[in-house]
């Protein structure tokens, strides 16, 4: 008699041609992910053979109830690293049935941003730096801590090991080893400051991909911690008091920024920035005024600076790249919560499109 486990373990691929693949979109709230399974004849090696597909819009914040449906349009496909096999997921974004974008769906602007000439010809890179934290299931309080209390304070727990300073890493290795199994460009992962809190990056990931790989890795990481009975947090300051937040550091150059005397063209694009500085923040992240307060590697969140190597200016310029006269530079203001298409797109809005005016 198979077992459950022997069920969810099954290996499909030599009764049938059909796969599962899960389509993913963002809901409502602009930061839940949701997501559905279809069968589907395989192999699927592009998103174009896949179909559209339908959802209940009122369920989710994106419809009203007497005109309630909403189209899912696959866009990029990813290994499915729960099923495996051939089995895939599907990164969606949404429009109404007359083919108009959903005011949730921010990937339709980006794609317009990045499909821009003046955008394609820059080839932009993206590093994105996604912050999380673990919590305990039934009292919403990060994994590690006595639950009512508090640990011992910051200081031992970055990128540290031990029991007694490192909670949860088996979900975090489980995600990172998914992420590859997937074809996400993770690329490396690390314990954080506030104990229960850690990060992965992603990248470098060129244009719209960037957005579209956090998104495939947040599901990732709300499937494992799912399955680990343990919650996961996106909050930009999950605990208040003397203990750093939570944030989505964007790291980004240009063609033009990588080549030759590409400093100056860092210093023209941050200048850019400091120009739409209100702009920006209001696009960053619901609840970063609770992070950003000029504490715990933040500026204040009314104030624009950078420096180089400075973890509390709101633009970071690395050591290399000011030897080297070119390279990258990293907008440590995006929350831990941030839309990844809405940071990405914007960014290259201001720093290529934008004329200053």
């Amino acid at each position: 008699m198979a077992s459950l486990t022997d069920l969810v373990n099954l290996d499909l691929s030599d009764c049938t041609d059909r796969i599962i693949a899960e389509y993913i979109w963002v809901g409502g709230s602009g930061i839940d992910l949701r997501s559905k399974a279809r069968t589907v004849k395989g192999p699927i090696t592009d998103p174009s053979q896949l179909p559209k597909w339908n959802y209940d819009g009122s369920s989710t914040g994106q419809a009203p109830g007497e005109d309630s449906e909403v189209i899912l349009y696959p866009q990029v496909i990813f290994k499915d690293p729960f099923r495996k096999c051939n089995n895939i997921l599907v990164m969606c974004d949404c429009y109404t049935p007359q083919g108009e974008p959903i005011p949730s769906n921010k990937r339709y602007k980006a794609a317009t941003v990045f499909s821009h000439p003046d955008v394609a010809a820059e080839v932009p890179w993206y590093g994105i730096e996604q912050e999380y934290t673990l919590l305990q299931k039934d009292v919403s309080w990060p994994l590690g801590w006595p639950v009512g209390g508090y640990p011992g304070p910051q200081g031992p727990y970055y990128c540290a090991a031990g029991a007694d300073k490192a909670f949860g890493r088996d979900v975090v290795d489980a995600h990172y080893k998914a992420c590859l199994y997937a074809g996400i460009n993770i690329s490396g992962i690390n314990g954080e400051v506030m104990p229960g809190q850690w990060e992965f990056q992603v990248g470098p990931s060129v244009g719209i991909s960037a957005g579209d790989e956090i998104w495939v890795a947040r599901y990732i990481l709300e499937r494992i911690t799912e399955m680990a009975g343990i919650v996961l947090s996106l909050d930009p300051k999950p605990i208040k008091g003397d203990w750093n937040g939570a944030g989505a550091h964007t790291n980004y150059s240009t063609k033009s920024m990588r080549e030759a005397g590409g400093y100056e063209v860092i210093k023209e694009a941050i200048e850019k920035l400091g120009r739409r500085h209100r702009e920006h923040i209001a696009a960053y992240g619901e609840g970063n005024e609770r992070r950003l307060t000029g504490r715990h590697e933040t500026a204040d969140i009314n104030t624009f600076k950078w420096g180089v190597a400075n973890r509390g200016a709101s633009i970071r310029v690395g050591r290399d790249t000011e030897k080297e006269g070119k390279g990258y530079f990293e907008d440590r203001r995006p929350a831990s919560n941030m839309d990844p298409y809405v940071v990405t797109g914007m960014i290259a809005d201001t720093t290529i499109l934008w004329k200053g005016n």
